[in-house]
């Protein structure tokens, strides 16, 4: 099952990555989540010490839209100082709030100091950041982590547990261009808006295109996949919303950007075509920003703005392992026999690549409840991937799909609105975290 043909590759051989954590428990127990502006209801005329309270990101949207699994941006709960300070500010002009996510594909936390970004410092300035990033649900892959966002659902829940997968059942593969609700579990924030009888606009996000529920990607409102339309275009369609009347203003909207992940398959972390494509990515957050100021809604709209896909300077191929044995086939015995292939010295790096029966991967990774998930699976440390046989070509791009742990996969959050705290500051935020109520 491992032969000497079998490599371990790292863009160079005096990499020396640290390991992957095998411990059950969460790596960063304390990390708080971002602080909000809580509601005046919570406050009373005296000072309170810091209180740990639970957000839901729904909130935002309109207390009208019911709490669902959906609504989990999530169950995001953090340590945060009720002061008057922090309580939610009323809307300016908009009758109803409105949220704006936005993702900024493969924006790696650390490149937003590469360059000048004074539009995204501005959001900091008067919103919230997390001062050390935003830690990904494992695979740190592109579907999955987006649809987690807006589900609230690990990827073994939700069903997209990887870019590509074959559903064991039927056979059928999942690719980035499949849109059978089959495929999509869970329920996205744009339906839960819907079903409560508000609009929800996207303008491209996985999963979006599903017509599912009450959701049926409606004309003008749900913008079909196309990566040719030009960033500005994009920003124009959202800010044109706020041209409607009041009443059909959408409650929740989303926006990509398919930078700066795009130049980072091609150059890595740390080639000046990131740096350019971070700088392109603040100037169109500036172009929104100016456009929502014109229209007097600025302060009255939440702006999410986070990326995915995050990357570590390497070889361009996924670092998750997935095998499903032939029928007749013991998955324990070929973890077992995989493990002792890697251990003998008769493949090319071998120490750097760990095989898991799924079951008992660590518990922190979420990443076993699914009959989509293949019974094995290898993670490999930072900076290299696994090929059947050593090739002589270069690829030295960036790579994500690694351990969420490691610091390299973090991107970026910062929030700003009527309902994010002013300054507000956390050191570390993870994606979500269960709590009991």
């Amino acid at each position: 099952m491992v032969s000497d043909s079998v490599s371990i590759l790292s863009p160079n051989d005096d990499n020396k990555p640290m390991p992957i954590s095998t411990k059950e428990d969460d790596d960063h127990p304390n990390a708080a989540l971002l602080p909000l502006s809580t509601d005046s209801s919570s406050l009373d005329s005296h000072p309170k010490p810091a209180t740990t309270t639970v957000i839901f990101i729904s909130l935002v949207i309109s207390t009208c839209v019911a709490l669902s699994a959906a609504i989990a941006f999530g169950f995001l709960f953090f340590n945060v100082s009720s002061s008057a300070s922090e309580v939610s500010r009323p809307l300016k002009k908009l009758k109803s709030p409105v949220v704006l996510l936005i993702s900024s594909d493969g924006f790696r936390f650390g490149y937003q100091f590469k360059t000048d970004t004074p539009n995204i410092n501005r959001l900091i300035k008067n919103g919230t950041e997390a001062e050390l990033g935003l830690i990904p649900v494992f695979p740190t892959l592109t579907f999955p982590n987006h649809y987690s966002i807006v589900t609230g659902l690990y990827p073994a829940y939700h069903g997209i547990v990887n870019n590509y997968f074959i559903d064991p059942e039927t056979g059928d593969l999942f690719t980035m261009a499949s849109h059978e609700p089959k495929w999509w579990l869970g329920e996205p924030l744009w339906e839960t808006v819907v079903n409560n009888g508000l609009n929800a606009s996207t303008y491209f996000w996985p999963g979006s295109e599903v017509k599912k529920g009450s959701w049926n990607c409606p004309k003008g409102y749900c913008m079909l996949y196309n990566s040719s339309v030009r960033f500005e275009d994009r920003v124009d369609a959202i800010l044109k919303y706020f041209d409607l009347p009041s009443s059909e203003i959408p409650a929740f909207m989303t926006l990509y950007f398919e930078d700066p992940d795009h130049q980072g398959h091609k150059v890595g972390a740390d080639d000046p075509q990131i740096t350019e494509a971070v700088a392109g990515v603040d100037k169109m957050l500036g172009r929104l920003i100016s456009g929502l100021e014109e229209r007097g809604v600025f302060e009255d709209v939440n702006i999410i703005l986070t990326g995915f896909r995050y990357r570590r300077n390497g070889f361009y191929y996924s670092p998750l392992l997935a095998i499903r044995p032939p029928p007749g086939y013991s998955a324990a015995k070929v973890v077992a026999k995989m493990n002792e292939g890697l251990k003998s010295g008769n493949v090319n790096n071998g120490e750097y690549l760990s095989v898991y029966l799924k079951e008992e991967l660590p518990s922190r990774l979420h990443y076993s409840a699914s009959d989509r998930i293949p019974p094995i699976i290898g993670l490999v440390d930072e900076g290299f991937k696994v090929e059947q046989t050593r090739s002589k070509r270069q690829e030295c791009g960036g790579a994500h799909g690694y351990d969420n742990a490691f610091f390299s996969m973090r991107t970026i959050f910062v929030a700003h609105g009527p309902r994010f705290a002013r300054a507000g500051k956390s050191l570390l935020l993870r994606m979500f975290r269960y709590t009991t109520w």
